[in-house]
């Protein structure tokens, strides 16, 4: 990658700040703000985040993973990717019972949750109505994950699921990592090398897939320890 391991803690911070005032997407932009002002009734009495949401964890991790986008009442409410909703739940649940984070929940920023070896971050940085962004909003969205890699200069990504597993893969190439060909598809388990980095595949923790059983605790647990066994060298 182009950019070095050098101060990460720094060129994360400038660019968490770049991600908060991002206005490349105004569709996306003006339906997170209505689902701030709107709210659910559940949660009347917060103050929604409403803004685009930067990714956070350890600075110096071995493990990126990439979700899909902020939940509109999860992380759009927070400001913290998968806090505050069932998916965050199961996720952040998962990686207590690895290892990676030192409390089975986080509910907000503040909480006390630290994360370790593992940072947090998404394809998208806005909610999309329904989950389902464009190929625009996509592409527009790429130059942030892009800069996150080249910062972080992990060992290993976990994509979860194909969104997240498409936009690995095309921010690595933008960041000048050599792509396999043919492209690799996502599957749940899959590992790949992508130039020194290995992609690992993961169902997304969304309730359709946690609920339903499509993916269950030891599934996700077995992908997470696999990737800190590869960080880990």
């Amino acid at each position: 990658m182009a950019e070095g391991r050098g101060e990460p803690g720094r060129t994360l911070a400038s660019l968490a700040r770049a991600i908060t005032r991002c206005r490349r997407c105004p569709e996306l932009r003006a339906y997170c703000s209505r689902i701030a002002a709107e709210k659910r009734r559940a949660f009347r009495q917060w103050r929604y985040w409403g803004r685009p949401v930067p990714g956070f964890g350890d600075e110096r991790a071995p493990i990126v993973i990439v979700g899909l986008a902020p939940a509109a009442h999860g992380a759009n409410r927070t400001g913290r990717m998968f806090t505050g909703d069932r998916s965050g739940g199961f996720l952040y649940a998962g990686l207590h019972r690895t290892g990676l984070a030192n409390q089975v929940q986080s509910t907000h920023r503040g909480d006390g949750l630290e994360l370790g070896g593992v940072y947090i971050t998404a394809a998208l940085r806005c909610a999309p109505p329904g989950n389902r962004p464009t190929a625009e909003q996509a592409a527009n969205c790429r130059s942030y994950l892009v800069r996150e890699l080249q910062a972080l200069r992990p060992a290993v990504i976990v994509a979860l699921g194909q969104i997240a597993w498409n936009a690995s893969l095309a921010a690595l190439g933008e960041a000048g990592v050599e792509l396999p060909r043919p492209r690799p598809r996502f599957a749940h388990g899959q590992e790949v090398p992508v130039g020194g980095i290995t992609l690992l595949g993961c169902y997304h923790v969304s309730q359709q897939n946690t609920f339903t059983g499509r993916l269950t605790a030891p599934m996700l647990e077995a992908v997470l320890r696999r990737a800190r066994a590869i960080g880990q060298g």
